[in-house]
């Protein structure tokens, strides 16, 4: 294979990595396991269909330095303060004990086993840095896809993944400094705090003026294509620069991130730069595939079992202990400890400096990367099941569960034909104020404990509970509601919700807020009786403003806007009769009719348009099933027994239409 040409190197990797992607994603892995995978598949230790294992190591290096761009990019202190109890309370402790401990073991072993485990404290502290390291790429995947980012646990994960995140910066200035010989350690460690601070403070004060001034004078010249150029120089050419500092690539990187973060460029740049960020950090987990000599892991396998076990139960068991004594319950507790418990990217990045320099006794570097990559494949499966885990070892998570449910059901028990919001931030907020005062029951879910605490005391009718688990709508009442509103953007849990009412309680209507179109056919097709994206309602906003600023009369501003809505909702075509509508009110204008076709309906099997609605000027608004399903109402549907029917019409036809339906009756 030395004759490959660069074409062809570079052909075998995109191939090997390609196929590597889809396997994974075929068995729903991140992606991740399988560029580690292919790494050792075409690695010098297997095929060796890679001549130039050094070659990509180095582009590899690429993909740690936009990573931690990226890591810079979403470093902002109103994140950091809102999660301060977590960031710096349990993700500090975990870094710094985890570290502590780690580095006083491994110094004990090789004390004890000073033949087979040469260790000095140096290099016990860089392994115990790559060990104190989780995947947040792989847990952050996996809680988003089980809808857990704002559980209890998930924020505490979330929490330590970000200040392992932080940790990283001083880490990648400390583990060079400590492969300079013992004479030179203390002024190599001082000298590389000296010239980081100097350098971060130069960058982070004079850095954010001229960044935005240089960004926005790029931005002005229209080019999309100069402004990825620019962004490619700006990531480089910082992590260029602290490397001639003496300092790594990566925290030039990381400056560059946090410089652009503070500009209003941010989310442009995050768009620009993900492409780059995924394809080289890629490279970079083929390249540490490509270490992994797998003869060498099965002849010591037992050592890379215990490398396996050992740290993956002490870590989960460290982080339980800590949530444990700042708060949290027994069954957080541990979900936390087991959701961190794997090694991480960063922590390969740590090994890969301690090993250039010199930290990492060669005899141990294949067991020990061999150990993390085991533990990441196995993190997957381990939050699978963590939940009859936490069930089997943790008695009172179960109780505690069932006094949630209990809560809510106590709460929703006296009443009936009730609204359901799931999500109580501003938007659910205000749809309850609005029901108040209209005198309609309502039921809010919300998984913020100290905006439930805080609204609870307030006399609102808010419970803490997650609206995607099937147990808390069921105890909100489900069955019995009018109405559920789905006011939190997150669509996957909103898919999850609507799957809940279709199955337990089809006639319940849904309407769900979005932020634009992108996932409204989805959510239709799920059950969706409407569908409110933000985006629509923002340009209507903005319409009539501007209508009225530019003379528009007020009048014909409101019926504009109002026709643009009748075109795009259904359900606001006319309007349900009430006892506070005049007489004038319901001669002269459409109003919304409600008929639900009985069971054993003589109606049943006949079509839409065998009853000529259009005769009486009545067309039918939406049509739902006894499912639960909507449909697009034509001429040629056949209805069913239990099919709801909303129809429009001036009062009188209204009348004529639901005799007809219910009675059977039909012009056919």
């Amino acid at each position: 294979m030395t004759g490959m040409s660069a074409l062809e190197i570079t052909l075998l990797y995109l191939l090997a990595a390609v196929l590597g992607v889809v396997a994974c994603r075929s068995l729903k892995l991140p992606p991740m396991l399988g560029y580690l995978a292919v790494g050792v598949v075409i690695g010098p230790h297997t095929l060796a269909l890679s001549p130039d294992a050094d070659g990509v190591r180095h582009l590899g290096e690429f993909g740690v330095v936009f990573l931690m761009f990226v890591i810079g990019l979403e470093f902002n202190l109103s994140k950091l303060r809102a999660m301060r109890r977590h960031v710096f309370g349990l993700g500090a402790l975990q870094v710094i004990v985890t570290m502590l401990g780690a580095t006083l073991v491994t110094l004990g072993v090789a004390s004890v086993l000073p033949l087979m485990w040469r260790m000095s404290w140096q290099a016990a502290l860089a392994l115990s840095s790559a060990l104190t390291m989780s995947s947040t790429a792989i847990v952050v995947k996996l809680m988003a896809e089980r809808l857990e980012m704002e559980s209890e646990h998930g924020k505490r994960v979330m929490g330590v993944l970000l200040f392992q995140d932080l940790a990283v910066v001083p880490l990648l200035v400390l583990i060079p400094a400590l492969g300079a010989s013992g004479e030179q350690l203390v002024g190599a460690l001082g000298l590389a705090a000296l010239k980081a601070s100097v350098l971060i403070f130069v960058l982070l004060v004079g850095g954010q003026h001229v960044m935005r001034r240089w960004l926005t004078l790029v931005a002005r010249r229209k080019s999309e294509e100069l402004f990825v150029l620019n962004l490619l120089f700006i990531t480089l050419g910082l992590a260029w620069l602290t490397e001639m500092a003496g300092l790594s690539l990566a925290l030039g990187a990381f400056i560059a991130g946090m410089l652009i973060s503070e500009t209003e460029f941010k989310h442009q740049v995050e768009t620009d730069i993900r492409p780059f960020h995924d394809v080289l950090l890629g490279l970079f987990f083929i390249s540490i595939g490509m270490l992994l000599d797998w003869r060498l892991v099965l002849e010591h396998w037992a050592l890379v079992l215990l490398l396996l076990v050992v740290p993956t139960f002490c870590k989960a068991a460290l982080v339980t202990v800590l949530s444990k004594i700042l708060g949290a319950t027994s069954g957080v507790s541990l979900r936390t400890g087991l959701y961190l418990a794997q090694a991480g990217e960063f922590g390969f990045v740590l090994l890969t400096l301690a090993q250039n320099n010199a930290l990492v006794p060669p005899a141990l570097l294949n067991s020990i990367l061999a150990s993390m990559v085991l533990s990441m494949l196995a993190t997957p499966f381990i939050v699978m099941y963590s939940n009859r885990i936490v069930m089997r070892l943790v008695s009172s998570d179960w109780l505690q569960q069932s006094l949630q449910m209990t809560t809510i059901a106590r709460k929703a028990i006296s009443v009936n034909r009730h609204v359901i919001i799931c999500g109580y931030g501003r938007c659910g907020q205000n749809l309850a104020r609005m029901l108040e005062r209209e005198g309609i029951p309502y039921m809010a879910l919300d998984l913020d404990p100290d905006r439930v605490q805080q609204a609870a005391s307030a006399g609102d009718s808010v419970v803490f509970g997650d609206a995607a688990r099937l147990q808390s709508v069921m105890a909100a009442g489900l069955a019995r509601a009018s109405a559920v509103v789905i006011t939190h953007l997150d669509a996957a849990s909103a898919l999850k919700i609507l799957g809940h009412v279709r199955t337990h309680a089809p006639q319940v209507p849904v309407i769900v807020r979005t932020k634009d179109d992108h996932d409204l056919e989805r959510l239709r097709e799920a059950g969706a009786t409407e569908v409110v994206p933000e985006a629509i309602e923002g340009s209507l906003m903005l319409a009539s403003h501007a209508l009225a600023l530019v003379g528009v009369p007020m009048r014909r501003v409101i019926r504009i806007v109002q026709d643009q809505r009748d075109a795009r909702y259904n359900l606001l075509r006319g309007f349900f009769h009430g006892a506070d509508d005049g007489a004038v009110d319901e001669l002269q204008h459409e109003r919304l009719a409600c008929v639900t076709l009985p069971v054993q309906s003589k109606t049943a099997g006949q079509t839409l348009g065998q009853f000529a609605f259009q005769s009486l000027n009545v067309r039918v608004v939406s049509l739902r099933r006894h499912n639960g399903k909507s449909c697009d109402p034509t001429r040629g549907t056949v209805l069913e027994s239990g099919d709801t029917l909303v129809l429009s019409g001036r009062a009188d036809a209204l009348m004529q239409a639901e005799q007809r339906l219910l009675k059977g009756h039909n012009t056919g």
